[in-house]
């Protein structure tokens, strides 16, 4: 455990991405099986002791230290299972040797909602400070360092020089810890055998069309449509649909599932019809819609009748056992356009081509495009085969301009990890009314990206010097600035006061010169829904 604690203690202190490679790589080349495969699974999220919650954890640290000091504590460090590390009180007498990873994962793996009261402190007892930091962080799976899924596996093909690409394809096939994907890579056996399984590979993504123009005689363009990218896969009768990091989402999408049952691997944007379309095939209700289905492992019967699902197709990679990755783009989109007939009407439909006489024509095409769940373009080179990632000049998005609000901050919120001693979550509103006849502000978005370190420094200091009211870690401030806020779309929403959410809102500018009375009224928002 303690070469695990020193792992993530250099990755929190590490903003280097080359580093943090450079330290999961030797990690996982000098720590044996299957304590690495365990450590690798909790970096990429795909451990789970349901017993162990963050809400234990607090019922544990307030049965031990004062739960003033705890929440205090708390509040400062901005990282539950740092403050708990720090304040757990050392124990009485001579402890136990700390345990291996492998050991640690075979408590939590045991531990109940009964007996984790009593098992996980005879654990923490076991360790100090840093290997207790790493145990809960191990435990939650919240790591919240820096290092997401894509880069563990990036750094595990740079530990043993393999493809990653080969990687990404095994990877889900396997569980922690992973015993088949070491013995293949570090130890150079065979392959894991995937040949019947339902894999997710990994999907051909674009870079942003930026100050760029393309001949449209390269190019094809299609839309870009606003659900989640998924993969439907159908293998020796069994059907998987995974997202875009490749988490299996069928449960909460049981109709698409039944829905395939071709040996194919499909990819294409999940939506779901609007009541406003009447069910009618192509069309797609928005975001906000298909929001209220993602996550859930159970669907109620009303939710599959008022949102049913569909995929829109852009890609087959597989059909009937051949591989087509291989294939330049045209003769891809011919045999997808080929396959629709053996596809339910009711659960497909095919991504259309965007029709344009040159670019600027389809310049004044995407600045039109508002309605029907369209976040844009895609730009895809015509003789471009399937590959994994971002391959320059292969695949571009060209997604609308977003729209912007003058809104007033009203709630700052600490942020976590490196952000911890910083208020940089930022609640923001706009008038109901008339600001000079008292109108009240509703809020309406919260954001903590859109500005640099330097104004964030600036922004926690104007926080602090203006607090009205404190809520726990939220501070009210006074109504003194406004920030234009940047957003894709806004929908009507009963969670919120203001009747309204907006969808990836971020800070586009921070409005220092505009006085708060000149911000936007929540009816400027009213006549944006594109629900």
């Amino acid at each position: 455990m303690e070469g695990f604690a020193a792992l993530l203690d250099a990755l929190v202190y590490t903003r280097s991405r080359n580093e943090k490679l450079r330290l999961i790589a030797e990690y996982l080349r000098t720590t044996p099986d299957p304590d690495r495969g365990w450590a690798l699974g909790a970096l990429t999220d795909g451990l789970d002791f349901k017993a162990v919650k963050s809400s234990t954890i607090r019922a544990l640290l307030k049965e031990r230290v004062d739960p003033v000091l705890w929440s205090l504590s708390r509040d400062f460090v901005g990282d539950t299972a740092e403050t708990a590390s720090l304040l757990w009180p050392e124990p009485i007498g001579d402890a136990m040797p700390p345990p291996t990873v492998s050991e640690a994962v075979e408590a939590l793996a045991g531990m109940t909602r009964v007996t984790v009261m009593s098992e996980l402190p005879a654990l923490l007892d076991r360790l100090d400070p840093a290997g207790r930091y790493a145990l809960f962080k191990l435990a939650t799976g919240g790591m919240r360092i820096g290092v997401s899924s894509r880069l563990a596996k990036l750094a595990f093909a740079q530990a043993f020089a393999v493809p990653v690409d080969e990687v990404e394809e095994y990877w889900h096939a396997l569980e922690p810890p992973y015993a088949e994907l070491f013995a293949w890579a570090a130890d150079g056996a065979a392959p894991p055998d995937t040949a019947n399984m339902p894999l997710f590979r990994p999907f051909m993504l674009a870079h942003p069309l930026e100050d760029t123009q393309v001949d449209l005689a390269d190019y094809a363009a299609e839309w870009k449509w606003d659900g989640i990218r998924v993969q439907l896969v159908h293998v020796a009768g069994e059907t998987r649909l995974y997202s875009r990091s490749g988490d299996d989402i069928g449960a909460s999408f049981p109709e698409m599932v039944s829905a395939l049952e071709i040996p194919a691997l499909l990819d294409g944007e999940l939506l779901v019809r609007g009541a406003h379309q009447g069910g009618e095939a192509g069309g797609a209700a928005s975001f906000n819609a298909l929001q209220q289905r993602l996550g859930r492992k159970t669907v109620s019967k009303t939710m599959l009748t008022e949102s049913p699902a569909f995929v829109r197709l852009y890609d087959v990679l597989m059909l009937d056992g051949e591989d087509l990755r291989d294939l330049p783009w045209t003769q891809r989109r011919a045999r997808l356009e080929a396959l629709m007939p053996r596809l339910p009407e009711s659960h497909f439909d095919l991504s259309q081509l965007v029709e344009a006489r040159d670019f600027d024509h389809l310049a004044q095409i995407r600045e039109g495009a508002r309605d029907d769940a369209i976040e844009g373009l895609m730009l895809k080179r015509r003789d471009s085969l399937y590959v994994a990632g971002r391959k320059t000049g292969l695949w571009y998005k060209w997604k609308r301009d977003p729209l912007l609000v003058d809104c007033v901050l009203m709630y700052a919120q600490r942020g976590s990890g490196k952000r911890s001693s910083f208020y940089s979550d930022y609640t923001f509103g706009c008038w109901d009314g008339d600001p000079d006849a008292g109108a009240d502000l509703l809020p309406v978005g919260k954001a903590y990206s859109g500005f640099t370190d330097a104004e964030l420094k600036k922004l926690d200091k104007l926080v602090r010097q203006t607090t009205l009211n404190r809520f726990g870690p939220v501070r009210e401030v006074e109504r003194t600035l406004v920030f234009e806020v940047a957003f894709d779309s806004v929908h009507t929403s009963k969670r919120h006061k203001s009747g309204l959410a907006m969808r990836f809102p971020r800070i586009h500018r921070i409005r220092w010169d505009k006085p708060v009375h000149e911000a936007d009224r929540i009816e400027t928002l009213r006549t944006l829904i594109r629900d």
